[in-house]
Protein backbone atom coordinates (compact mmCIF):
# COMPACT_ATOMS: atom_id res chain seq x y z
CA UNK A 1 0.00 0.00 0.00
CA UNK A 2 3.31 2.44 -0.05
CA UNK A 3 2.15 4.07 -3.26
CA UNK A 4 3.54 7.33 -4.99
CA UNK A 5 0.44 9.34 -5.23
CA UNK A 6 0.54 13.36 -6.52
CA UNK A 7 0.12 15.60 -3.93
CA UNK A 8 -3.41 17.04 -3.83
CA UNK A 9 -4.91 20.30 -1.82
CA UNK A 10 -8.25 19.67 -0.87
CA UNK A 11 -9.69 23.09 0.90
CA UNK A 12 -12.28 22.84 3.42
CA UNK A 13 -14.81 24.98 1.16
CA UNK A 14 -13.61 22.58 -2.12
CA UNK A 15 -14.36 19.58 -0.25
CA UNK A 16 -17.46 20.36 1.00
CA UNK A 17 -19.04 21.91 -2.18
CA UNK A 18 -17.86 18.77 -4.11
CA UNK A 19 -19.29 16.46 -1.27
CA UNK A 20 -22.82 18.22 -1.64
CA UNK A 21 -22.81 17.65 -5.61
CA UNK A 22 -21.92 13.81 -5.14
CA UNK A 23 -24.70 13.15 -2.65
CA UNK A 24 -27.15 15.24 -4.12
CA UNK A 25 -30.70 14.91 -2.48
CA UNK A 26 -29.67 11.61 -1.20
CA UNK A 27 -29.08 12.77 1.91
CA UNK A 28 -32.56 14.25 2.91
CA UNK A 29 -33.93 10.65 4.55
CA UNK A 30 -35.52 10.99 7.96
CA UNK A 31 -35.93 7.96 10.01
CA UNK A 32 -39.46 7.81 9.63
CA UNK A 33 -39.42 7.74 5.94
CA UNK A 34 -38.01 4.33 3.53
CA UNK A 35 -34.67 5.21 2.26
CA UNK A 36 -36.33 5.13 -1.56
CA UNK A 37 -37.95 7.60 -3.24
CA UNK A 38 -41.66 5.82 -3.01
CA UNK A 39 -44.11 6.91 -5.72
CA UNK A 40 -47.66 6.26 -6.34
CA UNK A 41 -48.70 3.33 -4.28
CA UNK A 42 -45.78 2.68 -2.62
CA UNK A 43 -46.18 6.52 -0.58
CA UNK A 44 -49.59 6.05 0.11
CA UNK A 45 -49.82 5.50 3.86
CA UNK A 46 -51.60 2.84 5.69
CA UNK A 47 -54.02 4.31 7.75
CA UNK A 48 -55.98 1.21 9.08
CA UNK A 49 -55.14 -1.95 11.03
CA UNK A 50 -56.90 -3.56 8.41
CA UNK A 51 -54.81 -2.26 5.62
CA UNK A 52 -51.40 -3.78 7.75
CA UNK A 53 -53.17 -7.06 8.22
CA UNK A 54 -53.72 -7.59 4.45
CA UNK A 55 -50.33 -7.38 3.86
CA UNK A 56 -49.39 -9.68 5.95
CA UNK A 57 -48.82 -13.35 4.63
CA UNK A 58 -52.41 -15.44 4.50
CA UNK A 59 -50.63 -18.63 6.42
CA UNK A 60 -49.78 -16.58 9.56
CA UNK A 61 -52.44 -17.11 12.53
CA UNK A 62 -54.12 -13.54 14.05
CA UNK A 63 -52.85 -11.34 11.65
CA UNK A 64 -54.90 -8.63 12.99
CA UNK A 65 -53.27 -8.95 16.10
CA UNK A 66 -49.84 -8.76 14.52
CA UNK A 67 -51.49 -5.69 12.47
CA UNK A 68 -52.56 -3.94 15.72
CA UNK A 69 -49.33 -4.09 16.58
CA UNK A 70 -47.33 -3.08 14.21
CA UNK A 71 -49.50 0.06 13.10
CA UNK A 72 -49.20 1.62 17.06
CA UNK A 73 -45.74 0.42 17.16
CA UNK A 74 -44.89 2.64 14.47
CA UNK A 75 -47.23 5.68 15.01
CA UNK A 76 -45.42 5.27 18.78
CA UNK A 77 -41.95 5.64 16.87
CA UNK A 78 -43.21 8.07 14.56
CA UNK A 79 -42.43 6.32 11.39
CA UNK A 80 -44.47 6.81 7.96
CA UNK A 81 -47.04 3.82 7.79
CA UNK A 82 -46.37 3.76 3.83
CA UNK A 83 -46.71 0.56 2.27
CA UNK A 84 -42.82 0.04 1.39
CA UNK A 85 -42.38 0.84 5.17
CA UNK A 86 -44.92 -1.86 6.65
CA UNK A 87 -43.74 -4.56 4.14
CA UNK A 88 -39.82 -3.76 5.36
CA UNK A 89 -41.22 -4.83 8.45
CA UNK A 90 -43.57 -7.55 7.51
CA UNK A 91 -40.85 -8.80 5.70
CA UNK A 92 -38.01 -9.12 8.46
CA UNK A 93 -40.68 -10.38 10.88
CA UNK A 94 -40.87 -13.02 8.45
CA UNK A 95 -37.64 -14.62 7.62
CA UNK A 96 -36.78 -14.01 11.54
CA UNK A 97 -39.76 -16.12 13.10
CA UNK A 98 -42.13 -16.29 10.47
CA UNK A 99 -44.82 -14.47 12.49
CA UNK A 100 -44.05 -16.31 16.12
CA UNK A 101 -43.35 -14.06 18.83
CA UNK A 102 -41.08 -17.19 20.49
CA UNK A 103 -39.98 -19.18 17.73
CA UNK A 104 -38.62 -22.56 18.00
CA UNK A 105 -35.27 -23.62 17.45
CA UNK A 106 -34.89 -26.95 15.58
CA UNK A 107 -31.67 -28.90 17.98
CA UNK A 108 -31.47 -26.06 20.43
CA UNK A 109 -31.14 -27.65 23.15
CA UNK A 110 -28.17 -29.69 21.77
CA UNK A 111 -26.80 -26.36 20.20
CA UNK A 112 -26.69 -25.21 23.90
CA UNK A 113 -24.69 -27.89 25.62
CA UNK A 114 -22.15 -27.06 23.26
CA UNK A 115 -22.12 -23.69 23.79
CA UNK A 116 -21.83 -24.32 27.45
CA UNK A 117 -18.61 -26.56 27.06
CA UNK A 118 -16.79 -23.79 24.71
CA UNK A 119 -18.08 -19.84 25.59
CA UNK A 120 -19.22 -19.63 29.02
CA UNK A 121 -15.76 -20.91 30.67
CA UNK A 122 -14.09 -18.57 28.08
CA UNK A 123 -16.58 -15.96 29.34
CA UNK A 124 -15.51 -16.97 33.42
CA UNK A 125 -11.94 -16.52 32.24
CA UNK A 126 -11.95 -13.18 30.86
CA UNK A 127 -13.94 -11.75 34.02
CA UNK A 128 -12.97 -13.20 36.86
CA UNK A 129 -9.42 -14.07 35.89
CA UNK A 130 -7.29 -17.09 35.57
CA UNK A 131 -7.67 -18.21 38.98
CA UNK A 132 -10.77 -17.32 39.80
CA UNK A 133 -12.62 -18.14 36.38
CA UNK A 134 -12.01 -21.55 35.90
CA UNK A 135 -13.22 -22.19 39.71
CA UNK A 136 -16.73 -20.55 38.93
CA UNK A 137 -16.49 -22.56 35.77
CA UNK A 138 -16.36 -25.85 37.65
CA UNK A 139 -18.64 -24.68 40.48
CA UNK A 140 -20.79 -24.21 36.97
CA UNK A 141 -20.42 -27.64 35.53
CA UNK A 142 -21.57 -29.34 38.84
CA UNK A 143 -24.11 -26.84 38.85
CA UNK A 144 -25.64 -27.92 35.67
CA UNK A 145 -25.30 -31.84 36.47
CA UNK A 146 -26.57 -31.76 39.66
CA UNK A 147 -29.07 -28.83 40.64
CA UNK A 148 -32.33 -28.15 41.36
CA UNK A 149 -31.60 -31.81 41.37
CA UNK A 150 -30.11 -34.93 39.81
CA UNK A 151 -33.76 -36.48 38.36
CA UNK A 152 -33.82 -33.69 36.87
CA UNK A 153 -30.72 -31.44 36.29
CA UNK A 154 -30.40 -28.06 34.60
CA UNK A 155 -28.44 -30.27 32.42
CA UNK A 156 -31.36 -32.66 31.35
CA UNK A 157 -33.71 -29.98 31.00
CA UNK A 158 -31.85 -27.81 28.45
CA UNK A 159 -31.60 -31.19 26.21
CA UNK A 160 -35.67 -30.88 25.78
CA UNK A 161 -36.10 -27.30 25.22
CA UNK A 162 -37.82 -26.04 22.70
CA UNK A 163 -37.51 -22.24 22.32
CA UNK A 164 -35.38 -19.53 23.48
CA UNK A 165 -37.57 -18.60 25.93
CA UNK A 166 -37.28 -21.98 27.62
CA UNK A 167 -34.00 -22.19 27.34
CA UNK A 168 -33.45 -18.36 29.16
CA UNK A 169 -35.52 -19.20 32.15
CA UNK A 170 -33.29 -22.31 32.71
CA UNK A 171 -30.24 -19.96 32.11
CA UNK A 172 -31.57 -17.66 34.62
CA UNK A 173 -31.81 -20.36 37.11
CA UNK A 174 -28.21 -21.89 36.90
CA UNK A 175 -27.15 -18.30 37.18
CA UNK A 176 -28.78 -17.71 39.99
CA UNK A 177 -27.78 -20.83 41.71
CA UNK A 178 -23.90 -19.90 40.85
CA UNK A 179 -24.06 -16.64 42.34
CA UNK A 180 -25.53 -17.32 45.18
CA UNK A 181 -22.28 -19.33 45.89
CA UNK A 182 -20.14 -17.36 44.58
CA UNK A 183 -21.10 -13.89 45.66
CA UNK A 184 -20.58 -14.67 48.84
CA UNK A 185 -16.66 -15.09 48.21
CA UNK A 186 -15.16 -11.67 48.95
CA UNK A 187 -13.17 -11.76 45.95
CA UNK A 188 -15.99 -12.41 43.60
CA UNK A 189 -17.69 -9.15 45.03
CA UNK A 190 -14.96 -7.53 44.51
CA UNK A 191 -15.11 -8.23 40.87
CA UNK A 192 -18.53 -8.08 40.46
CA UNK A 193 -18.50 -4.25 41.70
CA UNK A 194 -15.22 -3.34 39.67
CA UNK A 195 -17.18 -4.38 36.71
CA UNK A 196 -20.74 -2.97 37.35
CA UNK A 197 -22.42 -5.55 35.43
CA UNK A 198 -25.02 -8.64 36.20
CA UNK A 199 -23.21 -11.41 36.48
CA UNK A 200 -26.54 -13.65 35.11
CA UNK A 201 -26.59 -11.24 32.05
CA UNK A 202 -23.30 -10.89 31.31
CA UNK A 203 -23.19 -14.63 30.85
CA UNK A 204 -26.42 -15.52 29.69
CA UNK A 205 -25.55 -17.12 25.76
CA UNK A 206 -29.32 -15.89 25.10
CA UNK A 207 -28.45 -12.54 23.03
CA UNK A 208 -30.74 -12.04 20.45
CA UNK A 209 -34.79 -13.20 20.75
CA UNK A 210 -37.81 -12.48 20.03
CA UNK A 211 -39.97 -12.21 16.72
CA UNK A 212 -37.65 -9.98 14.97
CA UNK A 213 -34.44 -11.32 16.70
CA UNK A 214 -33.06 -8.55 18.14
CA UNK A 215 -29.78 -8.13 20.53
CA UNK A 216 -30.79 -7.93 24.23
CA UNK A 217 -27.99 -5.18 24.34
CA UNK A 218 -29.36 -2.82 21.38
CA UNK A 219 -33.22 -3.07 23.72
CA UNK A 220 -31.47 -2.16 26.71
CA UNK A 221 -29.90 1.02 25.09
CA UNK A 222 -32.96 1.53 23.65
CA UNK A 223 -35.39 0.86 26.47
CA UNK A 224 -38.41 2.52 26.60
CA UNK A 225 -39.20 1.97 30.07
CA UNK A 226 -37.44 1.51 33.69
CA UNK A 227 -38.07 -2.30 33.72
CA UNK A 228 -35.58 -4.84 34.88
CA UNK A 229 -33.43 -6.97 32.88
CA UNK A 230 -35.41 -9.80 33.30
CA UNK A 231 -38.55 -7.87 32.73
CA UNK A 232 -37.03 -6.68 29.32
CA UNK A 233 -35.94 -10.37 28.08
CA UNK A 234 -39.87 -11.39 28.91
CA UNK A 235 -41.42 -8.54 26.99
CA UNK A 236 -39.18 -8.96 24.10
CA UNK A 237 -40.53 -12.74 24.21
CA UNK A 238 -43.76 -10.96 23.47
CA UNK A 239 -45.31 -10.29 20.39
CA UNK A 240 -45.68 -6.55 21.32
CA UNK A 241 -42.07 -6.40 22.69
CA UNK A 242 -40.41 -8.16 19.90
CA UNK A 243 -41.89 -5.69 16.75
CA UNK A 244 -41.30 -2.79 19.11
CA UNK A 245 -37.39 -3.50 19.39
CA UNK A 246 -37.50 -5.07 16.14
CA UNK A 247 -39.13 -2.19 14.00
CA UNK A 248 -36.91 0.28 16.12
CA UNK A 249 -33.93 -1.28 15.23
CA UNK A 250 -34.66 -1.70 11.67
CA UNK A 251 -36.32 1.56 10.65
CA UNK A 252 -35.59 4.23 13.41
CA UNK A 253 -32.59 5.54 11.89
CA UNK A 254 -31.70 7.71 8.74
CA UNK A 255 -29.75 6.24 5.97
CA UNK A 256 -30.19 7.58 2.52
CA UNK A 257 -30.01 3.88 1.01
CA UNK A 258 -31.90 3.71 -2.84
CA UNK A 259 -32.65 0.12 -2.32
CA UNK A 260 -34.30 -1.20 0.58
CA UNK A 261 -31.92 -4.17 0.38
CA UNK A 262 -29.20 -2.01 2.24
CA UNK A 263 -31.26 -1.62 5.16
CA UNK A 264 -31.66 -5.19 5.16
CA UNK A 265 -28.08 -5.60 5.22
CA UNK A 266 -27.75 -3.29 7.96
CA UNK A 267 -30.43 -5.02 9.94
CA UNK A 268 -28.29 -8.64 10.03
CA UNK A 269 -24.57 -7.15 9.68
CA UNK A 270 -24.95 -3.53 11.69
CA UNK A 271 -25.79 -0.27 11.51
CA UNK A 272 -24.83 1.67 8.26
CA UNK A 273 -23.07 -1.18 7.53
CA UNK A 274 -23.75 -0.86 3.52
CA UNK A 275 -23.22 2.87 3.67
CA UNK A 276 -19.59 2.12 5.28
CA UNK A 277 -18.54 -1.22 3.18
CA UNK A 278 -19.06 1.73 0.14
CA UNK A 279 -16.81 3.56 1.75
CA UNK A 280 -14.05 0.87 2.82
CA UNK A 281 -14.29 -0.11 -1.54
CA UNK A 282 -13.90 3.49 -2.20
CA UNK A 283 -10.37 3.60 -0.09
CA UNK A 284 -9.55 -0.52 -1.50
CA UNK A 285 -9.91 1.43 -5.15
CA UNK A 286 -7.89 4.27 -3.95
CA UNK A 287 -5.02 2.45 -2.56
CA UNK A 288 -5.32 -0.21 -5.27
CA UNK A 289 -5.00 -3.03 -2.56
CA UNK A 290 -7.49 -5.30 -0.90
CA UNK A 291 -9.85 -4.93 1.85
CA UNK A 292 -12.17 -6.70 4.13
CA UNK A 293 -15.58 -4.95 2.88
CA UNK A 294 -17.58 -5.72 5.99
CA UNK A 295 -18.65 -2.51 7.21
CA UNK A 296 -16.86 -2.20 10.56
CA UNK A 297 -14.39 0.35 10.03
CA UNK A 298 -12.79 -0.20 13.36
CA UNK A 299 -11.99 -3.63 14.97
CA UNK A 300 -14.14 -4.99 18.03
CA UNK A 301 -13.95 -6.63 20.79
CA UNK A 302 -16.29 -9.75 22.20
CA UNK A 303 -18.43 -6.88 24.14
CA UNK A 304 -18.47 -4.54 21.32
CA UNK A 305 -15.81 -2.26 22.25
CA UNK A 306 -13.62 -0.76 19.97
CA UNK A 307 -10.06 -2.21 19.86
CA UNK A 308 -7.44 0.59 20.67
CA UNK A 309 -5.53 -1.37 18.07
CA UNK A 310 -6.39 -0.07 14.31
CA UNK A 311 -8.17 -1.86 11.74
CA UNK A 312 -7.61 -2.86 8.10
CA UNK A 313 -9.95 0.05 7.56
CA UNK A 314 -7.93 3.01 10.12
CA UNK A 315 -4.54 1.79 8.90
CA UNK A 316 -5.46 2.06 5.05
CA UNK A 317 -7.03 5.23 5.90
CA UNK A 318 -3.62 6.88 7.33
CA UNK A 319 -1.64 5.49 4.34
CA UNK A 320 -4.12 7.30 1.89
CA UNK A 321 -3.87 10.97 3.65
CA UNK A 322 -0.65 10.32 4.26
CA UNK A 323 -0.15 9.46 0.49
CA UNK A 324 -2.19 12.65 -0.56
CA UNK A 325 -0.79 14.91 1.99
CA UNK A 326 -3.84 15.67 3.40
CA UNK A 327 -3.93 16.87 7.07
CA UNK A 328 -6.15 14.44 8.80
CA UNK A 329 -4.21 13.44 12.35
CA UNK A 330 -4.24 9.88 13.05
CA UNK A 331 -5.97 10.74 16.36
CA UNK A 332 -8.65 12.94 14.17
CA UNK A 333 -9.38 9.51 12.14
CA UNK A 334 -10.28 7.06 15.19
CA UNK A 335 -12.24 10.29 16.32
CA UNK A 336 -14.30 10.63 13.16
CA UNK A 337 -14.50 6.33 12.61
CA UNK A 338 -16.04 6.11 16.59
CA UNK A 339 -18.79 7.70 14.59
CA UNK A 340 -19.27 4.81 12.11
CA UNK A 341 -22.55 3.64 13.14
CA UNK A 342 -24.01 6.97 13.52
CA UNK A 343 -25.50 8.96 10.65
CA UNK A 344 -23.01 12.26 12.14
CA UNK A 345 -19.92 10.20 10.24
CA UNK A 346 -21.28 12.02 7.02
CA UNK A 347 -19.91 14.77 7.65
CA UNK A 348 -16.70 13.51 9.72
CA UNK A 349 -13.59 14.74 7.20
CA UNK A 350 -12.43 11.20 6.89
CA UNK A 351 -15.59 10.37 5.37
CA UNK A 352 -15.67 13.59 3.30
CA UNK A 353 -12.12 13.32 2.03
CA UNK A 354 -11.99 9.85 1.07
CA UNK A 355 -15.58 10.69 -1.24
CA UNK A 356 -13.56 13.62 -2.65
CA UNK A 357 -10.78 12.08 -3.80
CA UNK A 358 -12.17 8.98 -5.25
CA UNK A 359 -14.19 11.26 -7.47
CA UNK A 360 -11.31 13.16 -8.49
CA UNK A 361 -9.32 10.29 -9.21
CA UNK A 362 -12.06 8.10 -11.27
CA UNK A 363 -14.46 10.62 -12.21
CA UNK A 364 -17.24 8.82 -10.67
CA UNK A 365 -20.18 9.33 -7.80
CA UNK A 366 -18.49 7.45 -5.51
CA UNK A 367 -21.89 4.62 -4.22
CA UNK A 368 -23.39 5.50 -0.82
CA UNK A 369 -23.87 1.42 -0.38
CA UNK A 370 -22.70 -1.67 -1.34
CA UNK A 371 -23.71 -4.83 0.14
CA UNK A 372 -21.49 -5.79 3.23
CA UNK A 373 -19.44 -8.68 2.75
CA UNK A 374 -20.15 -10.36 6.20
CA UNK A 375 -20.60 -14.27 7.21
CA UNK A 376 -23.06 -15.14 9.63
CA UNK A 377 -22.54 -17.90 12.02
CA UNK A 378 -23.80 -19.07 15.28
CA UNK A 379 -25.49 -21.57 17.20
CA UNK A 380 -28.89 -21.48 16.14
CA UNK A 381 -27.92 -21.86 12.49
CA UNK A 382 -27.73 -25.00 10.66
CA UNK A 383 -24.78 -23.14 8.73
CA UNK A 384 -22.63 -20.10 7.82
CA UNK A 385 -24.44 -17.97 5.37
CA UNK A 386 -23.77 -14.45 4.47
CA UNK A 387 -25.23 -11.02 4.06
CA UNK A 388 -26.07 -11.05 0.90
CA UNK A 389 -27.87 -13.79 0.77
CA UNK A 390 -29.94 -12.80 4.13
CA UNK A 391 -30.71 -9.22 2.97
CA UNK A 392 -31.39 -11.00 -0.66
CA UNK A 393 -33.71 -13.69 1.11
CA UNK A 394 -35.71 -10.50 3.12
CA UNK A 395 -35.69 -8.37 -0.41
CA UNK A 396 -38.17 -11.26 -1.56
CA UNK A 397 -40.20 -11.84 1.26
CA UNK A 398 -40.40 -7.63 0.84
CA UNK A 399 -41.35 -7.88 -3.02
CA UNK A 400 -44.02 -10.39 -2.50
CA UNK A 401 -45.25 -8.37 0.52
CA UNK A 402 -45.68 -5.27 -1.85
CA UNK A 403 -47.33 -7.53 -4.59
CA UNK A 404 -50.23 -8.39 -2.11
CA UNK A 405 -51.15 -4.65 -2.09
CA UNK A 406 -51.44 -4.35 -5.74
CA UNK A 407 -48.42 -4.22 -8.08
CA UNK A 408 -45.19 -3.53 -6.52
CA UNK A 409 -42.25 -1.02 -7.94
CA UNK A 410 -38.65 -2.78 -7.35
CA UNK A 411 -36.61 -0.29 -5.98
Amino acid sequence: MNLTKPRIFITACTSMALLLSLMGCDQTGDKSASSMNETGNDAIELHSVQQISALIPARVKNRSGWGADIHRIMAELNIRQTKQNVCSVIAVVDQESNFNANPAVPDLGKKAIRAFETEIPEKFIRQFGATLGPAVSRYFNYVLINEPSVENSFLMQIRQVKTEQQLDMIYRQIFTYVAKKFYADSLTQAAARFMGKDFSEENNPITTIGSMQVAVQYARDHQRDQSSINQLRDFMYTREGGLYYGIHRLMDYPAAYNKQIYRFADYNSGMYSSRNAALQQDLAQLLKTDLVLDGDLLSYDKEGQASISPSQTETALNQLFADYHLEVSADKIRKDLLKEKQPDFEATDTYRHVLTLYQQKTGKKPPYAIMPQVIISGPKLKQDYNTHWYAASVQRRFEACMQRGGRARRG
